[in-house]
């Protein structure tokens, strides 16, 4: 006995103690049982001093099951006692991880108490790890999922996580799984295209529509949409190769020209546009060259665009006949062998014709708004980013999908697809996240029966990428929030790695069930974790400012309890250690990574001669004595330099020593 009940006050109960508190260990943050008949109530240890204790009721024991909740309260006869082993496993689970379950941690509270989750209760929701920067998060995630792969007797040899490494720091982590267990595999894709050290990640345009191209383009109004849909719509037809794509593009061609002609415009104008539609679009059968035949003579269509002296175009009523002989009235059929391969070149063709298909060129309002596109097409289809775009074959988005999960070298099925956006700009990085997140989810709700596979998008930095955008102005939704709210019935399930919780997008984290918060300073970011996270208390805030590197607090619907605990360091672990400045600024570079001063020197342009100097030799400076400072008249005593030593890295995450033995009722 501890002790009795001296005053319940809404979820706090104070005890009178009966021990002597100066004999104990701590006691801070274990649990006590409220024992009447067999009525069991738990409660956690907020505070102590030599004659009282406070503890805040966490749930209950009935059925030999823990129910969380602070909705009973304990009664004035209840005896006070620690919990026992067999109760703290209704809380926290056994110590055998058995199949289903996988280990996290060890608990910071009861010495060596191993924490086993529920897979089923964790991976099958969204969840959340947030923490400041340096406080481990990046082995957090490593040693989680080590250990999902490696802790359990059976590995989720199904299972699908997509990474989006923002720092390029997981394939040390992860790149050995095969050699543990070669049913388990790992492949990364790099988005470094000079030096690119695995699979370039390649995405075949013709799998995006046009929400994706929204975003890749960086639309702004949804008035640009409907070209993208007509470009879409042109591009398969335009890169066929039946007789109906000529008599298509001459038909977009000729209405073009002839809203041209018929405008009212002054005649210099007409012709130079007519002129500039034709260099630009033009066909074997409609060009400047093409000929127009008349009774005793035959002129060209650039010939009869003449301007006269009074600036009138005489052929003008014989140039919109020409033309009018190349649209057609009725609509042709589908094509049936429209090309489903194309190139970004083929789109940027497209949208040039799907731009003056829909009258840009009456309209100068019109053209700068979806001309800016054309342009932004243009730079990525000429840019390095078209790598990222380009893809050697026809393929479709299941079969696109299924090459993610396959490993060629190995000839087996990968668990782990790690995408390294480290090598271009947020932006980009950002919208390729989105286009593959679409596409997997887009998978993820027409696999039947509904459900049967699962797919987990883990997103490092996702403060960056999972924001409250202006998708939902141009496209109507946001994937990342669509995936958070209608995701869990698909079986798809995000992840979400960031050190700036109040940036992500608040519906997002509205949606996850479980949480693993470590160390937090910033006081907005305490404050939003307070306000967004469920059956979070003020004294759990304050303890996530104190938490030391690797230690963190988790709870959420795979926690009965808010649970303490640090992680073991992963096995290999991930190469986000902090840069050592002793070895950095104190020892000599590598030949690698060593100033070649030289190259340097020589590739300066040589200036001007001054007088008496001869032009493109550089003035060498008076040599310097030994032991004197350059510059300075001064001598001062020669010193042996000193041996540097090779310094070792140290590690991110300590782990927490451990915490005072659980104490169990006496007999």
């Amino acid at each position: 006995m501890l002790g009795k009940i001296e005053e319940i006050q809404d979820n706090q109960v104070k005890i009178k103690l009966d021990i002597d508190i100066t004999e104990q260990p701590s006691l801070v943050n274990l649990h006590v049982v409220f024992e009447d008949g067999k009525k069991k109530i738990v409660a956690e240890i907020a505070n102590t001093n030599k004659e009282h204790m406070m503890a805040n009721v966490v749930g209950e024991i009935e059925n030999n099951s823990f129910i969380p909740g602070a909705s009973v309260k304990p009664s004035f006869r209840s005896k006070v006692r620690l919990i026992d082993m067999s109760e703290l496993e209704l809380m926290y689970g056994k110590q055998e991880t058995a199949f289903g379950f996988t280990n996290f941690g060890t608990s910071n509270v009861y010495e060596g108490y191993k924490i086993n989750v529920s897979i089923n209760e964790f991976f099958n929701s969204h969840f959340a790890l947030l923490g400041n920067s340096g406080a481990g998060k990046s082995c957090t995630v490593a040693s989680i999922l080590q250990k999902l792969f490696t802790s359990s007797p059976t590995p989720p040899v199904h299972s699908s996580l997509f990474f989006f490494d923002a720092y390029g720091e997981y394939s040390n982590a992860f790149g050995k799984l095969h050699e543990h267990n070669p049913s388990l595999g790992y492949k990364a894709y790099t988005t470094n295209v000079t030096e690119p050290d695995c699979e370039l990640l390649r995405i075949p345009v013709w799998l995006l529509d046009i929400d994706d191209l929204a975003l890749l383009l960086d639309a702004n109004s949804p008035s640009q949409l409907p070209i993208i849909e007509k470009t879409l719509k042109l591009v398969r037809i335009l890169t066929g190769n039946s007789e109906n794509v000529m008599k298509r593009k001459n038909d977009i061609i000729a209405r073009a020209l002839q809203d041209i002609l018929l405008s009212g415009s002054d005649s210099t104008k007409i012709r130079d546009q007519v002129i500039g539609v034709l260099t630009k679009f033009n066909t074997p059968t409609l060009n400047l060259e093409s000929q127009i035949v008349q009774p005793g003579y035959t002129r060209t269509l650039k010939q009869c665009l003449f301007v006269d002296k009074t600036g009138k175009m005489q052929e003008m009523e014989l140039v919109v006949e020409f033309i009018r002989g190349y649209i057609i009235e009725d609509e042709l059929p589908d094509e049936t062998d429209a090309n489903p391969y194309y190139t970004l070149n083929d789109l940027e063709l497209a949208m040039d014709f799907a731009l003056i298909s829909e009258g840009v060129l009456k309209s100068d309002k019109v053209f700068d708004n979806a001309n800016v596109m054309s342009v932004r097409l243009h730079s990525l289809a000429t840019g390095d980013n078209r790598h990222y775009f380009t893809y050697p074959k026809y393929i479709t988005r299941d079969q696109f999908i299924d090459s993610l999960l396959w490993d060629s070298a190995t000839s087996t099925r990968v668990q782990i697809v790690n995408f390294n956006i480290n090598y271009i700009d947020d932006r980009l990085a950002k919208v390729i996240t989105k286009i593959i997140s679409r596409m997997l989810f887009l998978k993820s709700s027409t696999i039947k029966p509904r459900g049967s596979r699962a797919f987990h998008i883990i997103i490092e930095e996702a403060h960056r990428y999972v924001q409250h955008d202006s998708d939902i102005e141009l496209l109507g939704y946001n994937i990342f929030e669509r995936i958070a709210k209608e995701g869990r019935k698909y079986g798809m399930f995000l992840a979400l790695i960031t050190q700036r919780p109040s940036e992500l997008s608040d519906t997002c984290v509205s949606q996850c069930a479980n949480f693993i918060i470590l160390r937090t300073m910033h006081p907005v970011d305490l404050k939003y974790i307070k306000e967004m996270v469920p059956n979070i208390s003020s004294e759990i805030v304050l303890q996530l400012k104190n938490l030391k590197p690797g230690n963190c607090i988790a709870f959420g619907s795979a926690f009965k309890v808010p649970t303490s605990m640090y992680i073991d360091l992963p096995d290999p672990r991930p190469l986000s250690n902090n840069v050592d400045l002793e070895k950095v600024w104190y020892q000599e570079p590598t030949a690698t990574n060593q100033m070649d001063v030289s190259a340097i020197m020589g590739a300066v342009t040589p200036q001007a001669a001054m007088p008496g100097q001869v032009q493109g030799v550089v003035p060498q400076a008076p040599p310097v004595q030994p032991g004197q400072v350059p510059g300075v008249g001064q001598q001062v005593p020669q010193q042996p330099a000193p041996t540097l030593q090779p310094m070792a890295i140290p590690e991110q995450i300590q782990v927490a020593p451990a915490q005072p033995t659980m104490m169990m009722p006496a007999n």
